[in-house]
């Protein structure tokens, strides 16, 4: 479990070193859409909310379909709903977004704070920026984030024509190799780029690869897995948005 403190938000990114699900889920498996025993999963959520004083009931996550809308919540409505991201600036709501190789990030500004699930495609049509502007319609003052754990470019070999079109599109941040020396997409570098470009002011990449770390879940490494991810909540102490 790693925890951040960024603006006015905590934010805890989970490993899979607590929890209630059996294997292939083991043990601490956030995704309800897996085909895990959907007990298990109510169960390592309480769990994980518990860790971050998080009223279990209070806890929102959006279904992701590597997309680029963030919804704003006051109450648990974004919860299931098809999205990649949710920001709000009530105070103790907890925010998830999971993943087994593709990136949560966590960000928070003076006032409000978001949840964000990043894959390839999400992170080269925009899923950053929309978050970002979402942040900024809710509250003021510096933007931090913190990239969360998710595959390397060291792993995260990429097709060759398809790289090339991104590379195309995007920049050349996109484009790396994996340790073989194939070509690989670099997922980190690509987000890195991406909050820089909308003036994100602090910007933390968590050192940890999903595939190469067995206390994370990896969809690369093992096909059918669970999911982890970062709870982010607004802390007492700072105001409510407009």
């Amino acid at each position: 479990m790693i925890h951040r403190r960024i603006g006015a938000a905590d934010a805890w990114f989970s490993d899979r070193r607590f929890g209630h699900s059996a294997a292939p889920f083991d043990s601490a498996n956030l995704g309800r859409h897996v085909g895990d025993d959907p007990v298990a999963v109510r169960a390592n959520h309480a769990e994980f909310a518990a860790i971050a004083g998080v009223a279990p009931e209070l806890l929102v996550l959006p279904h992701h379909v590597h997309g680029t809308t963030i919804m704003p919540a006051i109450g648990t409505e974004a919860d299931g709903v098809d999205a990649d991201g949710v920001v709000t600036d009530r105070i103790g709501l907890g925010l998830l977004a999971i993943g087994a190789d593709c990136a949560p990030i966590a960000l928070a500004n003076d006032i409000a704070c978001a949840a964000v699930h990043a894959g390839w495609r999400g992170a080269v049509d925009g899923v950053i920026p929309a978050a970002v502007t979402a942040l900024r319609a809710r509250g003021a003052g510096p933007i931090r984030a913190v990239v969360g754990p998710c595959v390397c470019s060291a792993h995260y070999e990429f097709g060759a024509e398809l790289l090339a079109g991104l590379v195309d599109r995007v920049g050349p941040q996109v484009a790396a190799r994996t340790a073989d020396g194939n070509p690989a997409f670099d997922l980190r570098a690509t987000i890195v780029a991406a909050l820089e470009a909308v003036a994100v002011d602090d910007i933390e990449v968590l050192d940890v690869c999903t595939v190469g770390s067995p206390d994370y879940f990896s969809y690369r490494r093992d096909g059918r897995t669970g999911r982890h991810g970062v709870l982010v909540v607004k802390r007492e102490g700072h105001p409510r948005g407009g």
